[in-house]
């Protein structure tokens, strides 16, 4: 397949003001994908668009607008909203697609835009491809700015709200004590929402965005924050989302961090559902595989990105899926990661089994990951450097399948990412190190070349 030039594995993204993420780019990345979904439309297309609280968002969403009218379709804006709501309203609303303008965990000098199908899901590799090349057709000559429609709705976040509440109507959450980090982000004007009018008794941190403020020392990026509260205020969890909502950390009572893999292992071994197989990628912790395996459920590995775990759910027609990260895919509740809907489920099965979070997490024993990313200007080429996989291949001897080694290119960043993966934390970490002084004392090379 041909390389994509802007989308990574989770739409487009980079520093404001750069290249890519400008007013002038934005309005030729509008115009050709409101062209590529007219002209498979049989109908006036309507395309829904929401963005998360950084202060270049009411720009980009400007731009985007312009260019998506002047394509010739109509658009309507949602304000504030989280990419799972987005996804939603969608498909709830019959849109030919929706818009994002967020970059998710990233700092707020950055931002991005994700583009959601008519049906809910994120486009496919194929389709971004065309937009792509839909992007070098643009001329400002040809722009139809005739019988457009750009309008709001106002109730997006209450429409989100009632969903939620809806799916969960027999959830009562009155005996428990939450906190909840809304990093500052997207879910602020709907989660404290939620979990209070089902019951709970909330206190909500990081709940006050101001344009700079979102994912900044808070959030599902970085619990820290959350994991002193939750034991300060003695709550019975703590919830993180991180900026457009679509990940979830949690907190258990005695301060402990609860990953993604684990509320995925919470899930998949949820007695009421019988899952028989479940997805995971390639950054999925050795010991969620093994707790599945010994409750006799089939585990399968996806690149890392959600989109991929989606893929291969939908490859085999299977449910359930999810990252390490936070990004968990339940497809009975919805069609891309939700922060909300994910706690609420693990909520649900705490509330049913009477076991508290920390107890739920015993369902699987983590292996000691650790997970380091070397910033390099071209991430790709690292990959198939000689020197580099000689010290993975050394790696790998030592560990002499006792764990786990991965070296691979982030699609959101530009940085190279090492995971080591063994019963020693120590021994995990030494490796990791080992490839990650290679790939640096590499990377000095190529620079020392290009400015001889």
């Amino acid at each position: 397949m041909t390389q994509k030039k802007y989308f990574g594995t989770d739409g487009v993204r980079g520093r404001v003001g750069g290249s890519v993420i400008n007013a002038e780019w934005m309005i030729k990345f509008g115009w050709a994908i409101g062209s590529v979904i007219k002209s498979e439309s049989s109908k006036k297309p309507i395309i829904l668009m929401g963005r998360d609280t950084r202060e270049s968002g009411e720009l980009l969403e400007n731009a985007l607008k312009s260019g998506l009218i002047s394509a010739g379709v109509d658009v309507s804006l949602l304000g504030v909203l989280s990419t799972p709501a987005i996804a939603f309203l969608t498909k709830e609303l019959q849109a030919s697609a929706g818009m994002v303008i967020s970059a998710s965990h990233n700092p707020y000098e950055d931002n991005g835009v994700k583009i959601i199908g008519h049906d809910g899901f994120k486009l496919s590799d194929e389709y971004e491809l065309l937009i792509e090349k839909k992007m070098l057709e643009f001329s400002s000559d040809d722009r139809d700015v005739i019988d457009h429609v750009s309008t709001m709705i106002t109730d997006a976040v209450k429409q989100y709200i009632s969903h939620c509440k809806q799916l969960f109507q027999s959830l009562h959450l009155k005996n428990y004590k939450i906190i909840l980090d809304c990093a500052n982000g997207a879910t602020f004007n709907c989660a404290p929402i939620i979990f209070s009018e089902l019951g709970a008794d909330i206190i909500t941190m990081h709940a006050s965005p101001n344009g700079k403020n979102i994912n900044d020392h808070c959030g599902a990026t970085d619990v820290a924050s959350l994991q002193q509260r939750v034991l300060k205020e003695k709550a019975d969890c703590g919830i993180a989302f991180d900026g457009d909502g679509d990940r979830l950390m949690m907190v258990d009572h005695q301060g402990g961090i609860v990953d993604g893999d684990e509320i995925l292992c919470i899930l998949a071994t949820d007695e009421t559902k019988k899952y028989n197989a479940i997805v995971g990628t390639l950054m999925s912790n050795l010991g969620l595989e093994k707790a599945l395996q010994t409750r006799h459920i089939q585990f399968e590995r996806a690149a890392v990105g959600d989109r991929y775990v989606l893929e291969k759910l939908h490859q085999n027609n299977w449910r359930l899926g999810g990252e390490g990260s936070g990004h968990i895919v339940n497809l009975d509740y919805a069609t891309t990661g939700d922060g909300v809907i994910s706690a609420l489920q693990v909520l649900r099965i705490m509330q049913q089994t009477k076991k508290s979070l920390y107890d739920c997490k015993q369902v699987m024993h983590k292996r000691p990951q650790i997970l380091l990313n070397v910033k390099v200007k071209d991430p790709n080429r690292f990959l198939s450097m000689p020197e580099i996989s000689e010290s993975v291949d050394q790696v790998e001897k030592k560990l002499n399948g006792s764990g786990r080694i991965l070296l691979r290119a982030s699609g959101t960043e530009s940085c190279v990412r090492v995971m080591v993966e063994c019963d020693d934390a120590a021994e995990a970490r030494a490796l990791a190190e080992s490839v990650v002084k290679v790939i640096n004392l590499s990377d000095d090379r190529k620079n020392t070349v290009l400015n001889s």
